[in-house]
């Protein structure tokens, strides 16, 4: 039987109503454990049972950052640490596409310091909500006012032109029906010589058509991750330079360690001899935009 491909609206939607019950989920029950991450443990339901700050620390982030966020700021959602590997400068001005609870933005707010700001960005309303309750727990901890959120898609974003030194984002781009319009706006967003740092899903060889089309792998972050090469193609298309790639095979690892019931049912769909890590991977990606085009008639120095 064939299955009809979902639109773009569709793919936004069956991703905003997923991500808004985990939002809605976590705050219905507080102090218990996470209610699983759509890319992370559990992610093919979203019901308790993992220990996110176990997953956390298993995917590269130090206890120390976890013990300092915000009470239900880890959703387990991650795939790797996106601020790691931007190395984050005071004074510099950082967007996160997809923020969620917020995480990365207040593991990036300290880096940055009060002089710098972070903007977190992600469609869903309650995530939004959420993230904004997480920042007054962020601000009497810190002492810093440094981080807000706002609503919008990240193939749209509400940031000005050329006014961001750094974009990061953990696990999202995958998500979005329009990859090449997301490495457009990063484009479009940062500073000239500004910087990207992201941690993704990617795939090492295609996908299974029935593997594809489950509503759980597209949650799941598994459904709308592209090759690596595609990834790189899209970001030079957007006009980014400095390209870097590095796939992290560990990330697949940590995940099948915790018996995340997407990645079991992957695994019943897979050609026989093969596994997940055969074809999935957590991706770090690094470029760079150029500097603006020197004027005709100015000169260099």
């Amino acid at each position: 039987m064939t299955v009809r491909k979902k639109t773009p609206d569709e793919i936004r939607e069956t991703v905003r109503e997923g991500y808004g019950k985990i939002a809605v989920g976590e705050e219905l029950a507080p102090g218990s454990k996470s209610a699983g991450g759509c890319c992370g443990p559990n992610s093919a339901s979203c019901s308790p049972g993992t220990d996110p700050a176990a997953f956390a620390r298993s995917i590269g982030y130090s206890a120390e950052e976890v013990a300092a966020l915000p009470e239900g700021t880890n959703m387990g959602l991650s795939c790797g640490n996106p601020a790691v590997i931007a190395s984050l400068e005071p004074g510099e001005v950082v967007l996160d596409l997809g923020a969620g609870g917020g995480m990365d933005a207040f593991l990036a707010g300290p880096k940055v310091g009060a002089r710098g700001r972070v903007i977190g960005v992600d469609m869903t309303a309650e995530m939004v909500a959420k993230a904004r309750r997480n920042a007054v727990a962020y601000s009497k901890r810190s002492g810093l006012a440094n981080v807000e959120f706002r609503l919008g898609e990240i193939e749209h974003l509400p940031v000005a032109d050329a006014s961001v030194d750094v974009v990061i984002s953990n696990c999202v781009l995958n998500l979005s029906p329009d990859k090449p319009q997301v490495w457009r706006e990063i484009a479009r967003v940062l500073k000239p010589g500004g910087r990207v740092a992201v941690s993704d899903l990617a795939l090492l060889r295609p996908l299974p058509a029935h593997v594809v089309e489950s509503v759980e792998a597209l949650v799941g972050c598994v459904a709308g991750a592209v090759l690596v090469s595609d990834t790189e193609q899209m970001m030079r298309a957007a006009g980014l330079i400095d390209v870097e790639l590095r796939a992290k095979p560990e990330y697949v690892r940590s995940v099948m360690s915790f018996e995340d019931p997407l990645y079991q049912r992957i695994v019943e769909n897979l050609p026989q001899g093969t596994t997940p890590a055969d074809f999935i991977t957590s991706l770090d990606v690094q470029g760079r935009k150029g500097l603006a085009a020197k004027k005709p008639g100015s000169s260099c120095c």
